[in-house]
């Protein structure tokens, strides 16, 4: 397909999503979020992909909500107001929910919601003289919709800090509190993600989808019996998998598996 805001390349097993409005600092509006949501969900079912980057293009990563769709929401009712924050929120999760592992390459400063697109994804990779801000009461708003993702890659101790005093803070300071991953200088950003996705793409589909659940449905749990016995069972699943067969097969016959043929 076709898109607007976004441009799409698949090569090697990984396909980059590009955020494609320098000229408004890739801010969003109702198109951009509606692409971003139908092109995760198709990336995610796609077979040849085993990785998604989300990229920018421009100076700046993304600035958040774009000035004219915010003049067009100061005149919706509240009825419209929550579908139109229900599509943003359904957009997030689809990301945040994508089966195939997704890298957010941060080449430039990134504002408000461009931080819960940032934060749904599994891995964080920022140039250094990137800035981080969450600037929503500014405005006599809150990152409502993005809050889920933001604070689970944050922490608690530091969204509050952040999401009252809509404070910039700098690439390192997110490497700190485990926004991001991997600080690098802007020479070698490429470089640093091609590597991480070069992992990302070496290791079982399968297990991958897995692993990136096992995440997301086991943190936070108590150590009961019945988690005990669900990870248990996880395990168990994937060992009688084909993928699973297959790893531990090649790893004895010192070969490689099936998937990177």
């Amino acid at each position: 397909m076709n898109y607007d805001t976004l441009t799409i390349a698949i090569a090697d097993k990984v396909a980059t999503v590009t955020l494609n409005r320098p000229e408004l600092r890739n801010a969003f509006n109702e198109q951009a979020i509606a692409e971003l949501a139908l092109v995760f969900d198709e990336l995610g079912r796609n077979e040849l992909v085993r990785a998604i980057v989300l990229a920018a293009n421009g100076p700046a990563f993304c600035a958040g909500a774009d000035l004219n769709w915010m003049k067009k929401m100061a005149g919706y009712s509240h009825d419209e107001n929550l579908a139109d924050a229900s599509r943003l929120a359904d957009m997030l999760r689809t990301i945040y929910l994508c089966p195939k592992p997704t890298l957010a390459k941060v080449q430039g400063d990134c504002y408000a919601g461009g931080m819960g697109l940032v934060a749904a994804c599994d891995i964080v990779v920022a140039a250094e003289g990137v800035n981080f801000c969450l600037s929503e009461v500014k405005l006599g708003l809150i990152p409502a919709t993005i809050s889920p993702y933001v604070i689970k890659a944050m922490g608690e101790q530091a969204a509050r800090r952040y999401f009252i005093s809509a404070e910039r803070f700098d690439a390192a300071a997110a490497l700190r509190m485990g926004f991001a991953h991997e600080v690098v200088v802007p020479e070698q950003l490429d470089t640093t993600v091609a590597g991480i996705v070069k992992s990302l793409v070496s290791n079982s589909p399968h297990a991958v989808v897995e692993a990136k659940k096992l995440v997301r449905e086991v943190v936070d749990l108590p150590v009961t019996d019945a988690l005990l016995l669900d990870t248990a069972g996880r395990i168990a699943a994937i060992r009688a998998s084909n993928e699973g067969r297959e790893g531990v097969a090649s790893f004895l016959e010192k070969r490689k598996p099936s998937w990177l043929n």
